[in-house]
């Protein structure tokens, strides 16, 4: 990424994504970054030659230290609400590929990405600060 960056400056970008629909009944599990208050999905980019359900079993793992056990695509994702300017000036445009799971093993969160969990219904969502972009998807999976 940082050669990249080093040609095209902090112009947009376009990058795949993965993200993690992990449900109890009616409740999602989101969680909190270490840099951003708002809650979120689990999930993150997809490497060079990797197949995107491979990324978010490695994200899961990265982050929750737990596995996830895929059971079917929630959909795809993007628009403005996937755009991100991060403090550097560097501009992203993620598609994601929200996976529904269900978790395998305990959940530790990492404490570098992820720094806290939470299970929420869609009515706590309207109760605490998240991304926008995640209202939608769980309604999809609703």
């Amino acid at each position: 990424m940082r050669d990249l960056r080093t040609r095209i400056g902090h112009r947009l970008l376009m990058l795949p994504g993965v993200s993690a629909v992990i449900r109890d009944g009616d409740r999602f599990l989101l969680a909190r970054g270490a840099h951003s208050s708002a809650w979120s999905l689990v999930g993150g980019g997809v490497e060079p030659g990797e197949e995107p359900a491979v990324a978010i079993a490695r994200e899961v793992r990265e982050e929750l230290g737990a596995g996830i056990r895929i059971t079917g695509i929630v959909g795809a994702y993007g628009g403005d609400a996937l755009v991100v300017t991060y403090p550097n000036g560097d501009r992203v445009a993620y598609v994601t590929t929200a996976y529904a799971g269900e978790l395998q093993g305990e959940v530790r969160p990492d404490g570098d990405e992820i720094v806290e969990v939470g299970w929420f219904t869609l009515a706590d969502l309207a109760l605490v600060e998240h991304e926008p972009w995640i209202e939608r998807v769980l309604e999809d999976a609703g």
